[in-house]
């Protein structure tokens, strides 16, 4: 993704302001603008294999499976941009080990702008530094096409469980030190940015507090509903349903700000608890090789498309929150993410597996 930071140094590095595109990538991108494949091939950045291979279906590769909340981003963007880009884009599910499937077969592909991988920063910030050989390398293999949306995880509780005079992340925590076997905390996959969450909490709030890890957000909230659970660190696709209905509660969420659509509901960056500002993003990416041109043409057509009224209504639903960004403001979310996990995973003790 054509990163200044390796992963693998990144795991034990303390944050560090964000590198910015050199003067030479900058010059290149402004000089080989958006266009058809004559005008490509003008600029000097797309090969006649490249340019023939613009009739051809683009694959959308997804590393979870049909029916998910990736999944439905996907097609909505898929569809949008057989519009933007007049070519036929199809999904194609590649589902297991956190998109980790789907990345290593991404490194296989020709970068003839005919393969695509709508990922999120888990698979590209997290799990590098989680295992010692995920079978791809984010910088040497992928490069940044545009950023899509940011999935924020917020904290759930049963107030039925919890009680009603729960309203904050204080609250719970004091509810777990009174019933000091209540410290469980559902998170949506093990070794994930939920899990270390709960992990930094225990430690700002010197609180036992546990992450027991699911298969995915839907079995975790049915399991709250069941008060098998207290509390979770999960999306809220499953959960609003039962939080409209007062079931569930909100008391907290990532990111350096509130959302729009949550208004009411305050940042762990608020309650003086650092590094959980970081929000797990959805992007595109491409293979390494894909030329210049090409990149920053699909980045105007997902700009356009993630920008619209239409993709908002889609998936605004599902708590995703629509995010454009040029290439360049990927990969800086990249290692801006990877710094924020480097961070969580050494405060946890944790070694790549």
């Amino acid at each position: 993704m054509k990163l200044s930071l390796s992963p693998r140094r990144l795991a034990a590095a303390q944050p560090a302001s964000q590198s910015q595109p050199s003067p030479a990538r900058r010059h290149m991108l402004a000089r080989c603008l958006p266009g058809a494949a004559a005008a490509l091939l003008a600029c000097g950045t797309l090969a006649p294999g490249a340019a023939q291979a613009q009739d051809a279906p683009i694959r959308m590769l997804v590393g979870f499976a049909p029916g998910g909340m990736t999944d439905m981003v996907a097609r909505v963007l898929a569809q949008g941009l057989q519009t933007e880009l007049g070519r036929t884009v199809v999904v194609e599910n590649r589902a297991g080990a956190g998109g980790q499937i789907a990345a290593q077969a991404l490194t296989g592909a020709a970068p003839d702008g005919n393969t695509l991988f709508l990922t999120n920063s888990h698979t590209t910030a997290m799990i590098p530094l989680t295992m010692k050989n995920p079978g791809y390398d984010v910088e040497r293999d992928f490069v940044s096409v545009g950023l899509v949306a940011t999935n924020p995880n917020f904290f759930i509780v049963n107030p039925e469980l919890v009680g009603d005079k729960v309203d904050s992340i204080e609250d719970f925590v004091k509810w777990v030190q009174a019933n000091p076997t209540q410290g469980n905390i559902g998170v949506p996959a093990p070794v994930s940015t939920p899990e270390f969450t709960v992990t930094a909490l225990g430690q700002a709030y010197n609180t036992d507090l546990r992450a027991v890890a699911y298969r995915g957000d839907a079995p975790l909230v049915q399991d709250l509903l069941a008060k098998q659970l207290p509390a979770g660190i999960t999306g809220i696709a499953s959960a609003l349903p039962y939080v409209e209905t007062g079931k569930l509660k909100l008391i907290g969420v990532d990111g350096p700000t509130r959302l729009k659509d949550f208004p009411d509901i305050p940042t762990y960056t608020e309650l003086g608890l650092k590094g959980l500002d970081d929000v797990i993003f959805i992007g595109v990416i491409a293979p390494t090789g894909t030329p210049a041109a090409m990149v920053q043409r699909y980045n105007k057509a997902i700009s356009a498309v993630v920008g619209s009224p239409a993709f908002y209504e889609r998936v605004s639903a599902t708590g995703i929150v629509p995010l454009t960004g040029s290439p360049e403001d990927m990969t800086q979310r990249t290692e801006a993410s990877l710094r924020s996990n480097a961070a969580l995973l050494k405060a946890a003790n944790y070694q790549p597996q």
